[in-house]
């Protein structure tokens, strides 16, 4: 009678053991595709952004023809950031755009009619609202990264982690303090 008992305690232990790793490698998944939707979301609101640039650049070019070093540093902040590549090279070249827009928004400035002109008012709020969307993007990505690393390097999820393969995520974030101000668009 001992010997039927201790056999289905084992078998009770196993089946509770292959529960948990399902549940665990499950949750991992579940974290790696949160990950993902989250790094979507910042490259739906990068390209909004990419596609905005244009149409403020060429408004403020009518007002500020002279201006044309800045225009070409917006233009090629751009190109490089749509065509980065990494996480790491990706929120690189998204602050030097950043910082590029300050430098735009600050000629703009100095320019009274363009700051009353209807469509550069619209494109400022919009820009603006986009800006706001990517760190609101950028947040919530951060976030799930922080999940999922949790979940890979604490114990024991640690070991169906690395038994399958799951890595730690790279968090977006910005390289200095002068890259961490937030686009200034002010008028």
């Amino acid at each position: 009678m001992s010997y039927f008992t201790l056999s289905n305690v084992v078998i009770v232990i196993l089946i509770a053991v292959v529960f948990w790793l399902i549940g665990t490698f499950n949750g991992l998944v579940r974290r790696r595709y949160r990950v993902r939707e989250a790094w979507s979301d910042i490259e739906v609101q990068l390209k909004r952004r990419y596609d905005l640039i244009p149409n403020v650049l060429e408004t403020v070019k009518g007002y500020a023809a002279h201006e044309r070093g800045v225009f070409e540093k917006v233009t090629e902040a751009r190109t490089r950031a749509m065509g980065a590549q990494g996480k790491d090279a990706k929120a690189g070249a998204e602050n030097m755009l950043s910082g590029t827009l300050k430098t735009l928004f600050a000629v703009a400035e100095n320019y009274p009619q363009l700051r009353a002109n209807e469509n550069f008012l619209n494109l400022q709020n919009e820009l603006s609202d986009t800006e706001n969307k990517i760190q609101a993007a950028r947040r919530f990505y951060n976030g799930n990264v922080m999940d999922m690393n949790t979940a890979v390097e604490t114990f024991p999820t640690n070991l169906i982690a690395g038994a399958f393969g799951f890595r730690k995520e790279e968090f977006f974030g910005t390289d200095s303090e002068a890259e961490r101000e937030p686009v200034r668009i002010k008028f």
